[in-house]
């Protein structure tokens, strides 16, 4: 059964329609954000839904907070992607592939 993730940030729906900084995976439910600002900071909750199961879990809350150094340090550029070998699809359907570009 497909199963859809929705983020929480501070007890607030993350509404990422318009945010091209972040994105959650429909796939995986990772969220991934582009570039972290101040405005970040705090706790993140993943919630699963399973229409068929007319069910929702939450999962642990997790801070996100900077690092008072400043210092990350540098990843080299790679493409993230997690496709399996072959896709198959019906014609007229659709088919969603992600993929991720990393680094600095």
């Amino acid at each position: 059964p497909a199963l859809s993730y929705t983020w929480i940030f501070n007890n607030n729906t993350l509404d990422l329609q318009e945010d091209s900084r972040r994105f959650v995976s429909q796939t995986t439910g990772n969220l991934y954000l582009a570039k972290v600002e101040p405005w970040d900071v705090g706790n993140y909750t993943c919630a699963v839904s399973s229409p068929q199961a007319q069910r929702r879990v939450w999962g642990p809350p997790t801070a996100l907070t900077l690092r008072g150094d400043g210092v990350m340090g540098e990843y080299e550029p790679k493409i993230e992607v997690r496709f399996p070998e072959t896709t198959y699809a019906a014609k007229g359907s659709s088919v969603r592939l992600e993929c991720f570009a990393l680094g600095k």
